[in-house]
């Protein structure tokens, strides 16, 4: 063997590379991973380094760019399991008519002509522009908009016709109290 370096030589570097690591995220298992995680970087961008650069420096740089990705994802994932604990308290607190309510406006919306309920989904759920929409369905936006009308409509007047009745197969039980007193 020759005792002229390689050019990619990363094991030189290891120590160099854990005492960085380490100083990053003060525990050494953590900067064990860290720097497994850098090296794999390291390999897949090989072809990347230039040949004659300065290998440590651009390890070091690696190591240091891993390390802030993780931080970003673990802020992330903190960020969107806070957000769901929120929505879980929202949901365990919610009135259980409100599923209900839920469940028929969605039977009412899917009982709705295809034509009409794709238009308004467009619009209305997915925030399309009405051209943009009209461009999606291939019609013009005219036929959009009169779709669209005729669907709110029939929700309206399902809401109206239903708003204070009950749903058949419910039954309405005597609210607690003993009405034969």
């Amino acid at each position: 063997m020759s005792n002229k370096r390689q050019p990619f030589d990363v094991l030189a570097q290891l120590s160099s590379l854990r005492r960085y690591a380490r100083s990053l995220v003060r525990h050494p298992d953590d900067a064990e991973d860290l720097v497994h995680d850098a090296l794999v970087r390291a390999y897949e961008r090989k072809a990347t380094f230039r040949t004659g650069g300065n290998l440590r420096n651009w390890l070091l740089s690696i190591v240091h760019n891993t390390h802030i990705d993780r931080l970003r994802r673990a802020k992330s994932l903190d960020r969107r399991h806070d957000d769901a604990a929120y929505l879980i308290d929202t949901v365990e607190q919610a009135d259980p008519s409100h599923s209900i309510r839920l469940k028929q406006l969605r039977d009412a919306f899917h009982g709705l002509p295809d034509e009409q309920r794709d238009a308004l989904h467009l619009v209305a759920i997915e925030g399309l522009s009405y051209q943009e929409a009209a461009t999606a369905l291939s019609i013009p936006v005219g036929t959009l908009m009169s779709r669209i009308s005729r669907a709110r409509e029939k929700l309206r007047a399902f809401e109206e016709g239903r708003r204070n009745a009950t749903p058949s197969h419910l039954k309405i039980i005597g609210g607690g109290r003993d009405e034969t007193r």
